[in-house]
């Protein structure tokens, strides 16, 4: 699992943490709000400046930010 708890984090950070999942299989589960969560099993396809893309299993393209990983509303597990 990306773990980023307890650390100050900026987006270099996080960058460098998502890097060794570039190109490989995750599983990412998304917080809608009020007990309510999405799982995405996906591929890491490219990592910018504040976003990362990735590629769902039935090949939609899906983008998350860097902040979304610091309000905890994803988590990327292996």
């Amino acid at each position: 699992m990306l773990d980023i708890q307890g650390k100050p984090c900026n987006n270099l950070m996080i960058r460098d943490a998502l890097i060794p999942y570039l190109g490989k299989n995750i599983k990412i589960k998304y917080n809608l709000g009020r007990n309510k969560y999405e799982t995405y099993e996906a591929k890491i396809i490219k990592i910018y400046n504040c976003v990362f893309i990735v590629q769902l299993k039935n090949n939609m393209i899906k983008s998350f930010s860097f902040a979304d990983i610091i309000t905890k509303n994803i988590k990327i597990y292996e």
